[in-house]
């Protein structure tokens, strides 16, 4: 009896010991099964146009199924997913499985055995299956993609493989119609939050206003950008070309409106390159003959519709016109680049905006001056002015509709932490304006 225990034990030794050793070799042809789907992932998603045109004109069986396989990404991508993901749980299960047959159940020893399934096996299987092969995938991409094509080609096709790559591919593409359908809609308000919450200390202050330019853009209208007629030189179709020569040379502007009897019967713009043949021509020039034909825009045309006429059309000047179809100013290509970009000038500009700074909370400007320029000198957004400006686009035309009437000099209006009082005013407009920043925030009021 004793020695037919003996067998018995000597039989149940050799097959634990013989369990163990094929459950080692089973998980680690599995982490080298990992490893080599991992680091075809890295080769076939990473691979560069070099890599790319090495692939194309090379020959042999796995150089034209790795090119094959990248003709549809997609069911490449599920194809490496799934099976490594059928790899990884093999390994955790034979583990699992390994780990009852040494250490048996008891209570020390399921702590021991939780702690090793938590930390040990996954820290395995991320290091050996996962992060050393998708290294050494980054330098060796085009060897790895040409010897696991047979692979994963094989692998594509076998059930349930195959179901599985069929069934991911069709959900991920419903999935990209409805969020294509559905789409995500954020306003001006809220890219220009995520502006000013994605703002870095790298970030300098000049591709900041880039930025803030290119979020507003969209949102401009022309009517703000406007050169307003009373700053417009223009010809007149009457005028000689001696008269037509002495306007250009005192306006200095490469393109100049042509009008009859009034300024809002455009008739065609007069490019002055076009003169350059005909400097030593008479009086009687019939300069008319080289005008070309006005582009006109409506007052509340946005800036990127205009940009894109401006590019389809080859022009660089419109004629803004009101809802009466009369001409209220111009805006040009280069007005519309300025409000991405900032201001564009060459060494025959003046300076466009007309103010001075008498101190950090105390300014002086035109009557004229355009909101948006006004915005521009104090560094603010105007959300409030714009909510409340009404039909006006000038500094002074914000007074006047918030008043109900043209101020006389020393009246003032406050609006916000504004205060802004009236300098200089005719019966007909306000001329010269003084703002002054204060730290408290009041409503508009109109004072003596």
């Amino acid at each position: 009896m004793q020695t037919i225990s003996l067998l018995i034990a000597h039989a149940t030794n050799t097959s634990f010991s013989g369990t163990v050793i094929f459950s080692v070799l089973t998980i680690l042809i599995l982490l080298i099964c990992s490893a080599l789907i991992s680091a075809s992932e890295v080769a076939y998603f990473s691979m560069g146009p070099l890599e790319k045109e090495v692939l194309k004109i090379e020959e042999g069986k796995q150089a034209e199924t790795a090119r094959e396989l990248l003709k549809s990404p997609q069911d490449l991508l599920a194809t490496i997913l799934i099976a490594n993901n059928f790899v990884n749980v093999g390994v955790v299960i034979i583990s699992s499985f390994l780990l009852d047959a040494v250490f048996g159940a008891s209570a020390t020893n399921e702590l021991f055995r939780f702690l090793i399934d938590v930390f040990l096996i996954t820290t395995i299987i991320l290091l050996v299956g996962e992060v050393i092969p998708k290294v050494y995938a980054t330098k060796n991409g085009l060897t790895i993609a040409k010897f696991m094509a047979p692979v994963l080609n094989l692998i594509s096709t076998l059930p349930p493989f195959s179901w599985l790559k069929r069934f991911l591919v069709n959900g991920t593409s419903l999935i990209h119609k409805y969020a294509k359908k559905r789409g995500v809609k954020i306003s001006t308000d809220e890219l220009e939050q995520i502006l000013a919450l994605t703002k870095e200390e790298t970030t300098s202050e000049e591709e900041h206003k880039l930025l803030e330019g290119i979020i507003k853009f969209g949102n401009t209208d022309v009517k703000q950008i406007m050169r307003p007629r009373m700053e417009i030189v223009a010809i007149e179709n009457t005028s000689n070309y001696t008269e037509v020569l002495q306007i250009i040379l005192h306006a200095g502007y490469s393109r100049i409106p042509v009008y009859a009897s009034t300024f809002d019967n455009i008739i065609g713009i007069l490019y002055i390159k076009d003169l350059l043949p005909h400097l030593e021509e008479g009086e009687a020039f019939e300069w008319l003959d080289l005008i070309h034909k006005p582009f006109f825009v409506p007052e509340n045309k946005k800036l990127d519709d205009l940009l894109k006429e401006f590019q389809s059309k080859k022009m660089h000047m419109s004629i803004v016109v009101d809802e009466y179809g009369g001409a209220s100013g111009l805006a040009t290509l280069e007005d519309v680049l300025e409000e991405i970009v900032g201001d564009i000038t060459d060494e025959y500009d003046e300076k466009e905006i007309n103010f001075t700074k008498i101190s950090d909370t105390n300014y002086q400007f035109e009557g004229r001056t355009a909101l948006v320029d006004f915005y521009k000198v104090l560094e603010i957004d105007g959300k409030d002015f714009e909510a409340n400006k009404g039909e006006s686009d000038t500094l002074g035309g914000f007074m006047v509709e918030q008043a109900g009437r043209i101020l006389r000099n020393k009246e003032h209006i406050e609006f916000e932490n504004f205060k802004l009082i009236v300098e200089k005013a005719d019966k007909k407009r306000i001329k010269t304006i003084c703002v002054i920043i204060q730290e408290h925030s009041s409503t508009s009021s109109i004072e003596n």
